[in-house]
């Protein structure tokens, strides 16, 4: 269990890292920041979808609240709210749909 949560923790930043570096984010504080913000809001929203929620509904509220939140703290390094929460979408998106296709494709090979 601990494996996979690291797993998903370390994806996560690699992808989300990723997703800064392509809008043009060189700022090593934003960067560090985000690597961060996810280790706050990735292992517990993972932890939680584990032992308590189950179903869509928990998963996406979960989403957004890490959306808000992340938004939140990137608002604190970068100073400009609607920036912030552009980064946060945009991250937690990608990150979150290309963790849904890696699982996917899991699936269907085993």
């Amino acid at each position: 269990m601990m494996g996979n949560l690291t797993w998903a923790l370390i994806v996560t930043i690699l992808i989300e890292m990723g997703v800064l570096l392509l809008l043009g984010e060189k700022r090593r504080k934003v960067l560090l920041a985000s690597v961060i913000i996810n280790i706050l809001t990735n292992i517990p929203l993972n932890l939680y979808l584990l032992y308590v929620g189950n179903g869509w509904s928990t998963l996406l509220i979960g989403e957004l609240l890490v959306v808000l939140v992340e938004a939140l703290w990137y608002d604190l390094f970068i100073k400009n709210l609607y920036h912030a929460a552009i980064y946060s979408l945009l991250c937690n998106a990608i990150s979150f749909l290309t963790g849904a296709l890696i699982q996917l494709i899991f699936i269907i090979h085993n």
